[in-house]
């Protein structure tokens, strides 16, 4: 079975990309499980593109094989885009989701409902074994609530509400996550890359 290594050690994202490949025969685990979780990169890009194609290299560097890397941003529109490229690590370099979210509902104070649109932006990269680039984007449009809700999820999901939906993603399943989700759709505009590039994979063994 060919494997695919996904660049990040947050095992809610692996198992959120492996859910939604789980029609490929394909094992997908994260750096950490082949002992690379010593593998840290600057993200100091300015765009979520530039982090996603930094991290997907280096891992590449040392699996050379498919690798899938991906950056994601939370960008409001009354903040100015912020968290943006700096979502992870709004409240500090190494800050928790609970820190980021706290930081993010105290810049919203007194913001009412009709100021609070956001949308979530995932950019993931793709190297196969012949060292080509694939890019894909998705986003989701929504709101930020004014308290957390929801159980699941990670990162922003207990804050943001989906537009049409009336729910926080945290209090979504994981497959009606998946369906409406930016990270979702951007791999599901990848199927057709990965089909041809596990069927190139599987023939040159």
């Amino acid at each position: 079975m060919l494997r695919i290594v996904i660049s990040t050690s947050n095992e809610h994202k692996v198992k959120e990309i492996r859910e939604v490949l789980h029609k490929f025969d394909v094992e997908v685990i994260s750096k950490n499980n082949i002992g690379l979780d010593h593998i840290e990169v600057e993200e100091d890009g300015q765009t979520l593109e530039e982090n996603a194609i930094k991290k997907a290299k280096e891992l590449w560097k040392h699996t050379g094989g498919i690798v899938i890397a991906d950056d994601t941003g939370l960008f409001v529109k009354y903040l100015k885009g912020d968290p943006g490229v700096h979502s992870s690590r709004y409240a500090g370099e190494h800050a928790t989701d609970s820190e980021n979210n706290t930081l993010l509902l105290k810049n919203m104070i007194n913001v009412s409902e009709k100021d609070r649109t956001a949308f979530f932006k995932t950019v993931i990269v793709v190297i196969d074994t012949q060292t080509r680039l694939h890019l894909s984007e998705g986003i989701c449009y929504g709101k930020i609530g004014f308290e957390q809700k929801g159980e699941y999820g990670f990162g922003y999901d207990s804050l943001f509400i989906v537009d049409n939906i009336g729910k926080t993603f945290a209090q979504m399943s994981n497959e009606e996550k998946n369906n409406l989700s930016h990270r979702g759709k951007a791999l599901s505009k990848l199927e057709k890359v990965l089909t041809e590039i596990l069927h190139e994979t599987n023939n040159s063994q």
